[in-house]
């Protein structure tokens, strides 16, 4: 099956912080190294970047604190200025759009949400959802019907009325997810929206993503330093650091092919049942099926489908999306894998 059109392309961009930067990216050309930004008093928080964002998938950019990804996502929606680089949505370069044409982008093909809630304390859960709409000049009754919709999308009906003092953290982001889905997005930022939440929170706010998700199909740049989070969510990941994209691939092809030494030392602990998928150590179902076997889909992990197998079970049917048989996953196979690690 080919991928999916890009939604989003980042084609060399930066972002350098300091006096004469733009004077320094036209004479620097290629060398932007962290070496010859210090040597000229800069900082280069976003250097050189290559991306493309895929429709419909979720497009997780992690590092650790101060390598440059919430500096870049906020680059890709122009919250922030690039110094330099070229970024293309739907087509369109968004280096080009006026201040005005990038408001109207904002409002009514991305949503945004971040760490910090940001919800407007004098104003209901409804009222709060219903708000971005309000900017964009839909009447009332109009607004409020979406803004239902999405409350209960979230799992918030009944909390209409609610301020946001009288919510739990994990609901108040709930709210922040409503709201930012109340503008029917095609391109969804999150930047690290679950990292203030007690970890069972978190999990449950996780599962909340993916279950909206399979039923949203939106594109999304989630950022996140918690490399479990990442490959829990991520069709596919970029790694950061020093503000240079180091690798970028699926979580399976950069847990098991690291690019780089920082690449190996990052997914070092990461058990990788947690991350090959079925499909990739299944054997070939040559037309049948074992008998009376339980079934996996191809694109679970080994860690999702160790716990089908039976106590006498040796074998898993593994089928498609649309439920059709494509291999044998064997408990031997699985076994295997997880004893390297």
């Amino acid at each position: 099956m080919p991928s999916p059109e890009p939604k989003l392309i980042c084609c060399n961009v930066s972002k350098i912080f300091g006096s004469g930067a733009r004077e320094f990216m036209a004479s620097a050309k290629a060398d932007i190294s962290a070496e010859a930004l210090a040597s000229a008093g800069l900082v280069g928080a976003v250097r050189n970047v290559d991306l493309e964002v895929r429709s419909g998938e979720i497009f997780v950019i992690m590092g650790l604190s101060g390598s440059g990804k919430s500096t870049l996502v906020r680059c890709l929606s122009r919250l922030i200025e690039p110094t330099a680089g070229e970024i293309l949505f739907n087509g369109e370069n968004l280096l080009a759009a006026s201040d005005s044409r990038m408001i109207e982008i904002r409002r009514h093909q991305m949503g945004m949400v971040f760490q910090n809630f940001a919800l407007l304390p004098h104003l209901t859960v409804l009222a709060n959802v219903a708000f971005p709409l309000e900017v964009q000049g839909i009447d009332r009754s109009t607004r409020e019907a979406r803004a239902r919709k999405m409350i209960e999308l979230v799992g918030l009906s009944g909390k209409e009325n609610a301020f946001p003092r009288e919510l739990s953290g994990g609901q108040q982001q709930r709210v922040g997810i409503a709201r930012s889905l109340a503008v029917e997005p095609e391109l969804w930022f999150l930047d690290e929206p679950f990292s203030a939440l007690d970890p069972l929170i978190r999990r449950e706010m996780q599962d909340e993503f993916m279950r909206l998700q399979s039923v949203l199909k939106k594109t999304i740049v989630f950022i996140t330093h918690d490399f479990d989070e990442a490959i829990r969510l991520a069709d596919r990941i970029a790694i950061m650091k020093d503000g240079a994209v180091v690798q970028a691939g699926t979580p399976e092809d950069i847990v098991l092919n690291p690019a780089t030494a920082y690449v190996a030392e990052f997914t070092r602990n990461v058990p990788k049942a947690k991350v090959v998928r079925v499909a990739s150590i299944m054997r070939q179902a040559n037309g049948a099926m074992p008998n009376g076997a339980a079934t996996v889909q191809a694109h679970a992990t080994v860690s999702e489908a160790a716990p089908v197998f039976g106590d006498n079970s040796e074998h898993l049917g593994v089928v498609d999306g649309d439920s059709q048989p494509v291999g044998v996953l064997h408990r031997a196979d699985v076994v295997d894998l997880m004893m390297r690690g």
